[in-house]
């Protein structure tokens, strides 16, 4: 029997703030800064993990455990063995609290001190969940990062409303770190009656950093959850409705501060240019779900800035989305053809285009660890900022739509 901690982290270079790391995981090695594709319901949509693993090189993705607690529940992923079997996944898991998705419920739920009430979206059914319930529902699922239950105050909202938003998280955040404890010290009790079997480290807890678009609150935030203390630590409640400037200021102001001997991670951010740009604030792993669902609705992410297939410029051009890219489906589509495919209503467009839109986001994270390692990382996040914003410079002159 081998006690190994959840996850280790170093930073092996840096340039500015950029920072490249290794996180390292039961499940495999992780370079960092990453992007993690959202698997919601224990898929990310239209992929198959084969081609995350074998041609992506994806090697972590987020499931969300409301989505997963609610449907199929947590008794049957126990049975099927945790959502590693269940699913077929392979590599590393990072699940989120259910936090965001029961604040936005809106009208739905009731948040109160002991946790939130709220209709499920699947049945209508009375539910309810606490920092206690979430850290016991993603000990079932086994991810390898769970993350402490918190409450996602609207980016906007006033001094006052921010505050009781950020001094909840802190109390749920202390309530999630002894259930996490509690839950971790009895399966290392259990594991200890059977001596042939390693301890892999069981889950890494990582904390959440609230506050709004309040400097402030967010560094009051930040100090009351490192001092309760955790694996990581994230920034959440962004990009929910602040202004961009805001989110920004939040970032560049309070993402160095994190410690710096663990992950810093940016929760339900964003477009390739805003990963750069967080790259560049000390951030070193996000999600989001733009890839897939933007994929689904006919946009391509590209180096020369986002592309929609449906239109008509694209009705006879045989050139791949974005010949740049080294992608399986810029290999052999072309535009005209995935345009055919979307106006045509076909499974396939969405199928491809979230492929490619993956392929994209993961490989603008290669490419932005490759430049920090040669100290590069200031001209090539100033080179692909010109380049997106020429493109769409260009774009607004002229779009003919179907």
């Amino acid at each position: 029997m081998v006690d190994k901690p959840p996850i280790t982290f170093e930073v092996v270079a840096r340039d500015g703030e950029a920072r490249a790391g290794i996180l390292t995981t039961r499940r495999g090695i992780i370079e960092t800064p990453v992007f993690m594709p959202v698997g919601t319901a224990g898929t990310v949509k239209g992929m198959r993990f084969e081609t995350l693993e074998e041609e992506l090189d994806a090697r972590i993705i987020l499931g969300n455990t409301y989505h997963l607690w609610l449907r199929p529940g947590a008794e049957i992923i126990r049975t099927c063995g945790g959502l590693h079997r269940f699913t077929g996944w392979q590599r590393a898991l990072l699940t989120d609290s259910g936090g965001f998705q029961v604040w936005s419920l809106g009208a739905l739920r009731k948040i109160t001190e002991e946790g939130t009430r709220f209709r499920s979206h699947v049945d209508g059914s009375l539910q309810f969940l606490s920092p206690e319930i979430s850290m016991e529902v993603q000990a079932t699922l086994g991810s390898e990062i769970a993350m402490a239950f918190d409450e996602c105050g609207a980016g906007d909202a006033p001094l006052d409303v921010s505050r009781q938003s950020m001094e909840l998280s802190a109390r749920w955040a202390k309530r999630s770190r002894a259930k996490f404890d509690s839950l971790q010290s009895q399966a290392l009790d259990t594991a200890r009656t059977k001596p042939t079997e390693t301890i892999s480290g069981a889950q890494a807890l990582f904390g959440i950093v609230q506050g709004g678009a309040h400097l402030d609150l967010r560094r009051e935030s930040l100090n009351r959850t490192t001092a309760i203390g955790f694996d990581g630590y994230a920034l959440g409640g962004l990009s929910v409705g602040e202004k961009k400037t805001a989110m920004w200021r939040v970032v560049t102001d309070i993402a160095p501060e994190l410690p710096a001997d663990q992950p810093r991670y940016l929760m339900g951010v964003g477009t390739p240019e805003e990963l750069v740009e967080a790259v560049s604030g000390g951030i070193d792993m996000f999600d989001c779900v733009l890839p897939t669902r933007n994929g689904r609705t006919g946009q391509a992410f590209t180096s020369c800035g986002k592309m929609n297939v449906k239109n008509a410029q694209w009705a006879v051009d045989t050139r791949p989305l974005d010949e740049a890219c080294k992608c399986s489906v810029c290999k052999r589509y072309s535009r005209a053809y995935l345009r055919h495919l979307y106006l045509s209503g076909e499974l396939l467009a969405s199928v491809l285009l979230t492929h490619h839109n993956l392929a994209f986001f993961l490989d603008t994270m290669r490419r932005v660890r490759q430049s920090i390692r040669s100290g590069d990382f200031t001209k090539f996040r100033r080179e692909f900022t010109e380049t997106l914003n020429a493109f769409e410079q260009d774009k607004a002159l002229s779009i003919t739509e179907v």
